[in-house]
């Protein structure tokens, strides 16, 4: 992957770097091509969500104010892992076309980022 593949996307003071080829562990995520606008916008929205809780945060708002921004976040960034998780389950575990070591593979990464999820 090369840094012109990266895009960056600021949240507040801190800047994230998405690779537009989407791969996960290197296995490309083609699927998500076809989801790439919503995905994009949802990720733009909770960065919007974060920047509104650092807002918060340093003009020292009401602690209820913050708690109810970042459930929100929170929230939204649960509905993106879903949306992606759900991608990935049907693209690298359920696709009719897979061989067996790639099922097993895409069943390993799932396993992976559902445990770091559930953490």
């Amino acid at each position: 992957m090369q840094p012109s593949d990266w895009k960056r996307i600021p949240i507040g003071s801190t800047q994230f770097v998405i690779s537009s080829l989407y791969t996960y562990r290197g296995y490309p995520m083609s699927h998500l091509s076809v989801q790439k606008d919503d995905l994009l916008k949802r990720v733009r929205r909770i960065a919007g969500q974060v920047q509104a809780v650092e807002r918060s945060l340093e003009s020292e708002a009401d602690c209820e104010k913050i708690l109810h921004l970042v459930a929100a976040t929170r929230g939204a960034l649960n509905g993106l892992m879903d949306e992606i998780i759900e991608a990935h389950a049907r693209e690298h575990v359920a696709h009719p076309d897979l061989t067996a070591d790639q099922r097993s593979k895409g069943v390993d990464a799932l396993i992976e980022a559902i445990r770091r999820y559930s953490k």
